[in-house]
């Protein structure tokens, strides 16, 4: 890492540590910027990843994409450019050094608008590639990144400033070596763009069953394609992708709500209460009662610790 991205991971540091103050997720006053913070080693968490850039400022973490499995720190930055159902673990962190993360989420319509506005040779007809990567991060990027963090200490310069700024960071991403990827998931005809809309129809209807056939309609291929862009863009089969959404949201119902793992499982789609007991084990490692009763136990020595 040189030392004026040491310098700027340092200021990143502070201002996030202004702005947060305590472990968790935080949102902003700058729409789509959040901030994360740790203050020790947790996880694994599971979640869907949005369209978003991900820089740590402080530690390191491992995320998996089905059987990929990406670990980037401070000298690195992370994009994922669709909804992608993922499996998250901060590795390193302490009290005296907290895990510190920036993330900016970002829409198809804004690439677009950086793309319109300047010249890149992205093709359509380019092959898909998985929508996850980690690049080395550059001071470019990390001046635009602070410049927009910021604007937090300057609230009424934020409605002008920020949408360009954002747009500066994009930019930066774009020009970067897994550019061409961001901007085939806003191009209108790639192959990205139309496993997007399949995704979409995914993640709303998730707990319905689907024919391969008509998701393979709603993106404007043939099925034997279907499966083959799907699984190129999100590393997993359509069935793999609704079945950790299936599964993400059983887990969280189980935590929220005093019912029982056959409701739940009838809730989120599963016809078989024992399949979905499979399933959710062969996933998070444990059968469903046992592994919310150990969640919860975990929670209540972290609130009487």
């Amino acid at each position: 890492m040189s030392k004026q991205i040491y310098q700027g991971q340092g200021k990143l540091a502070k201002l996030i540590e202004s702005h947060s103050g305590r472990d968790g997720t935080h949102s902003t006053a700058i729409p789509s910027l959040f901030f994360s913070r740790q203050s020790t080693a947790i996880g694994p968490n599971y979640g869907v990843y949005n369209p978003s850039l991900c820089i740590i400022v402080q530690g390191k973490k491992v995320v998996s994409l089905a059987q990929d499995r990406y670990t980037y720190s401070s000298a690195d930055y992370l994009v994922a450019s669709v909804d992608l159902p993922v499996t998250a673990q901060v590795i390193e962190a302490s009290p005296d050094a907290p895990y510190l993360a920036f993330k900016l989420e970002f829409t198809p319509s804004q690439i677009l608008a950086v793309l319109g506005n300047a010249e890149f040779q992205a093709d359509p007809k380019k092959s898909a590639n998985r929508a996850m990567f980690v690049s080395p991060l550059d001071s470019t990027m990390l001046d635009a990144v602070l410049r927009l963090v910021c604007l937090l200490d300057n609230p009424k310069d934020i409605p002008v400033l920020a949408p360009l700024f954002k747009q500066e960071i994009l930019y930066r991403v774009l020009q970067g070596p897994h550019g061409a990827t961001l901007g085939q998931m806003a191009m209108e005809g790639s192959s990205t763009y139309r496993i997007r809309d399949a995704i979409e129809h995914i993640m709303h209807h998730y707990k319905q069953s689907f024919r391969i056939e008509d998701l393979a309609d709603i993106a404007s291929m043939s099925v034997s394609s279907l499966h083959r862009h799907f699984k190129e863009v999100t590393a997993m089969s359509p069935i793999q992708f609704q079945k950790q959404l299936r599964l993400q949201e059983a887990r969280h119902l189980l935590l929220s709500e005093s019912t029982d793992a056959a409701d739940v499982a009838f809730r989120v789609g599963y016809e078989s209460p024992s399949q979905f007991s499979r399933e959710y084990s062969r996933m998070f490692g444990f059968p469903p009662r046992e592994d919310i009763k150990r969640l919860k136990e975990k929670n209540n020595q972290k609130i009487n610790a």
